[in-house]
C-alpha cells in the first residue's frame, strides 16, 4: 500500500491540497466558497447514485421558501445538510459509527440504522463477485474495526489512509441505502479532521462522476484481486485533480468579486454601495431582501431598493419564485457552471 508510485503521488496530492488550504484562507468571506463548493459536491455525489437535479433548482430551493421543491432536489439538499452537520460536530467528537448513522439519517430523512438484512450483492456475468457482510453485530464490529484503523497511531500518509478507509466503508455497506453518499461525506470530514483543509471544500465527487466506470472497476478489483495500488492511485489522483479544479474555482470567484466591487463602486449611488453588500451577493447565487436585513446592511424597504439598483446596473437579475422576488448574480452562476 506504500509503493514507490503511491508515495510519489501522495506527495503531489498533499502539496496541492496544502496550497488549496492556504488559498481558501485568504478569502475574506468563506461562506461564498463553502456554499458554492458544497452545493456542487452535493449535486454530483447524488448524481453518482442517479439522483439528478440542476444547479438552478438547488440554488432556488436554498434561497426560497417554496414548498413545491421536487424530491430529487430535496434529497441533494439533505446531502449538503449532512455534510454541514458532520462538519459542525467534528469539534465535539471524532468520526464514529454514531457519526455515520447520523449522516445517513439526514441524507435519507428517516431513522434508519445499521442494516439488519442482506445487502446488495455485486454480480458480473451472472457470477457473484461480492456479498456484503450480514448481521447487525457483525457490521458494528467491522465499523469498530474501521474506527480503530482511522485513529490508529501509525505512519501511513493520511491520504493513503483515506483511500483505504473509503474502500472499507463501501465494502461493509452498513446501511440499506445511502452508503455511497455517506462514504463521500465521511471522506470530506476526515480530510478536515486531519487538518488538511479547514472546511469541506474539496469537490471530489466531480472526479468520481467523470470517472464513474473506473471508480467502480477499481473498487471491484480490490475485492477480486487485492489490487490496492491502482485503487489508491485513483483516489490520490482524484484529490490532486480536484484540488487544482477547486483552486481555479476559488480564483475565478475571487476575481469576479473584486471586479464586481470595483464596478458597483463606480456605478451605484453612494447611498447604496458598500463592500459588505457586494460580498453578500457572492455567498450564494440568489439574493433576497431578507439576506440584507439579516446582515444589518439595510432595513426591509431600503434593502429592496438596493437590490433594484443592483439590477439596474446589470449585476443582478430578478425572478419571481413563489411569492418572493429572488435576485440572481448572473456572472457568479456562469463561473459556478464552468
Amino acid at each position: 500500500m506504500e509503493t514507490k508510485n503511491i508515495l510519489k503521488q501522495a506527495i503531489a496530492s498533499n502539496k496541492i491540497l496544502a496550497e488549496l488550504k492556504g488559498r481558501a484562507n485568504e478569502i475574506p468571506n468563506q461562506s461564498m466558497l463553502i456554499n458554492a463548493i458544497t452545493l456542487q459536491e452535493a449535486k454530483d455525489s447524488s448524481e453518482i447514485e442517479n439522483i439528478v437535479t440542476t444547479q438552478d433548482l438547488l440554488y432556488k430551493a436554498l434561497s426560497s421558501n417554496i414548498s413545491s421543491t421536487d424530491a430529487q432536489t430535496k434529497e441533494v439538499l439533505r446531502y449538503r445538510h449532512a455534510l454541514w452537520e458532520g462538519y459542525s460536530n467534528l469539534t465535539k467528537r471524532p468520526l464514529s459509527t454514531n457519526s455515520f448513522i447520523e449522516i445517513v439519517q439526514i441524507i435519507k430523512e428517516n431513522g434508519s440504522g445499521i442494516r439488519n438484512a442482506p445487502g446488495t450483492t455485486i454480480t458480473s456475468n451472472n457470477k457473484t463477485i461480492y456479498t456484503p457482510p450480514e448481521g447487525e453485530e457483525v457490521i458494528r464490529n467491522l465499523l469498530k474495526n474501521l474506527e480503530d484503523f482511522i485513529y490508529r497511531e501509525d505512519d501511513i500518509d493520511s491520504l493513503i489512509k483515506l483511500a483505504i478507509m473509503h474502500y472499507q466503508f463501501e465494502a461493509i455497506h452498513p446501511f440499506f441505502d445511502g452508503n455511497g453518499r455517506t462514504g463521500r461525506v465521511v471522506n470530506m470530514l476526515y480530510i478536515v479532521e486531519k487538518g488538511l483543509l479547514d472546511t469541506p471544500i474539496l469537490y471530489l465527487s466531480k472526479f468520481i462522476i467523470e470517472n464513474k466506470n473506473d471508480y467502480y472497476t477499481y473498487l471491484r478489483k480490490v475485492t477480486e484481486k487485492s489490487a490496492w495500488e491502482a485503487w489508491i492511485l485513483f483516489i490520490l489522483k482524484g484529490i490532486e485533480e480536484t484540488s487544482h479544479y477547486t483552486l481555479g474555482k476559488i480564483n475565478s470567484i475571487n476575481q469576479l468579486m473584486q471586479e464586481t466591487i470595483r464596478f458597483a463602486k463606480e456605478k451605484l449611488p453612494k447611498r447604496v454601495y458598500s463592500k459588505e453588500l457586494i460580498e453578500l451577493l457572492f455567498e450564494q447565487p440568489y439574493c433576497k431582501v431578507k439576506y440584507l436585513v439579516d446582515k444589518g446592511i439595510a432595513k426591509r424597504q431600503t434593502a429592496a431598493e438596493y437590490l433594484i439598483e443592483l439590477e439596474k446596473i446589470g449585476i443582478l437579475k430578478s425572478q419571481k419564485v413563489g411569492v418572493e422576488n429572488l435576485y440572481l448574480n448572473v456572472k457568479l452562476v456562469k463561473v459556478l457552471k464552468k
